[in-house]
């Protein structure tokens, strides 16, 4: 029977926050390898890294990973995700895991739990997870990503800003998005032939063109809580000061 489900992992070369993201060293490997190895252990079938950039393409293919080269002019990890899904020639109901790069201890649970969120409700086009924040320092970072969701557990908005907003009292009370995605391929096929709009260019935010085209997504908290990704150079700091057995979480 044909596998149903694969990974890919996004990774482009030219971050603004932090250059080279991809290929930044965490205790001896690179930052791209370790999401690549995160991914492998949950158990799929097929994990793969769609590149822009030849550097991380020869870094890829020297620890052995399958890495495709891609358009360099796609603005988003789901335009380029789309590429490969049209250049292998996807069927409609595969679902496809969008690892973002920049999480390089994942833990592999958290893709298992995507992929049975899209098999159990055939009706979502996508779906995601996230965690609840509990500070005010992450409620109110750009870097964090809030979700709103509806009384059926879809996503009603996504925002770098604190949504939603307690007006009468400094409870926080947020969601905060994890960097993983997954999708079924008519969807991400949908996604790559329109184009970006308005709240995306705005918020920097590829999954509010899903919302923009009123494709349901799908949100479940996180069945184990992930630490935190690498948006800046403070981030990469704080990883390398921590032992690699302190994010051994499956």
């Amino acid at each position: 029977m044909e596998n149903k489900c694969v990974v890919v992992i996004p990774s482009r070369f030219g971050s603004v926050r932090l250059p080279g993201k991809p290929l930044a060293d965490i205790h001896g490997q690179p930052m791209v390898q370790r999401v690549y190895e995160r991914a492998l252990k949950s158990g799929v079938a097929e994990v793969i890294i769609a590149t822009d950039d030849e550097r991380i393409f020869q870094v890829c293919k020297k620890f052995g990973a399958h890495v495709e080269l891609t358009d360099k002019a796609h603005q988003s990890g789901t335009d380029r995700i789309s590429e490969l899904a049209t250049r292998l020639n996807w069927p409609d109901d595969k679902i496809i895991i969008n690892v973002q790069g920049d999480e390089p201890f994942l833990p592999p649970g958290l893709i298992s739990q995507v992929q049975t969120l899209l098999e159990n409700d055939l009706k979502a086009a996508m779906a995601t997870l996230v965690t609840p924040i509990n500070t005010m320092d992450e409620w109110e970072d750009s870097n964090t990503v809030k979700v709103v969701t509806d009384c059926n557990d879809q996503a009603l908005y996504f925002s770098r800003a604190p949504i939603p907003w307690p007006r009468d009292n400094n409870e926080v009370n947020g969601l905060r998005h994890i960097g993983i995605y997954g999708y079924r391929a008519w969807a991400l096929k949908k996604l790559a032939l329109s184009p970006s709009c308005p709240l995306e260019k705005i918020e920097r935010l590829e999954q509010l063109r899903a919302l923009w085209l009123g494709l349901p997504i799908r949100v479940a908290t996180a069945c184990i809580v992930p630490p935190k990704g690498v948006d800046t150079i403070e981030d990469l700091e704080a990883i390398s000061q921590k032992s690699l057995k302190s994010f051994d979480v499956s």
